[in-house]
């Protein structure tokens, strides 16, 4: 399967998690990426929408490589990819360096896609995580990591396409998963859409004003 954009595949998606509907769940999305493809969600299943802000922490030699993540949070989630430090050689010094620098990207994103707007409240409700697509899947399990420790009453991972093996590891970090397309050899999440333009941070801040951070509906 090959999606137009993140539109479509978002719309796709939906229909995949309709049965949530009835559940009152709230959507979170990984921006920039996740945004467009959570927002169709978040539309078909009467939702809320809001962000779960994560920073790859990649080798400093090659940025590209995570040798970890951080996401956002009172007490920030720091996930180690410890092959990868091993292999590249990073000193904790060296780490923990990337690290603050991704920290405080975190927190600037943060007030520039937030700007005091109201943060979901997912304890006790079902959460589902979405992200465009995942391959390595440092990023996600440090989503679903924070995202945990807020105490959902059920944790759902929901993409339009990810690599077999990285939701084989991810899988007891959640309740369920829902991913449309799981190829064993993924080769760049960019192959499964026709267009893959970067997201914007003023799409990230214009879809966010179309939903609510929360919703008084009745939890089931």
């Amino acid at each position: 399967m090959v999606f137009q954009d993140r539109n479509d595949a978002g719309r796709t998606l939906a229909g995949a998690l309709e049965k949530y509907k009835i559940r009152h769940p709230v959507i979170l999305a990984l921006p920039r990426g996740g945004v467009p493809v959570a927002a169709e969600v978040a539309e078909s299943l009467d939702a809320p929408l809001d962000l779960v802000i994560v920073r790859k922490v990649g080798v400093p030699v090659q940025p590209e490589l995570a040798m970890g993540a951080v996401v956002d949070g009172a007490e920030p989630i720091v996930v180690r990819n410890e092959d990868v430090i091993e292999v590249s050689g990073v000193s904790q010094r060296e780490f923990d360096h990337v690290c603050k620098h991704e920290l405080a990207e975190i927190d600037r994103r943060r007030q520039h896609y937030l700007r005091g707007r109201d943060r979901s409240e997912i304890k006790d409700r079902v959460a589902i995580v979405i992200d465009d697509g995942i391959a390595t899947g440092a990023t996600m399990l440090a989503a679903l990591r924070a995202l945990r420790k807020r105490a959902p009453r059920e944790l759902v991972l929901a993409v339009p396409v990810a690599a077999f093996e990285t939701l084989e590891k991810l899988h007891p970090e959640v309740d369920a998963i829902v991913c449309l397309e799981t190829p064993r050899d993924l080769g760049a999440i960019g192959y499964f859409y026709r267009d893959f333009e970067q997201v914007s941070d003023e799409e990230v801040i214009a879809t966010l004003k179309r939903f609510p951070a929360n919703k008084a509906t009745q939890v089931s």
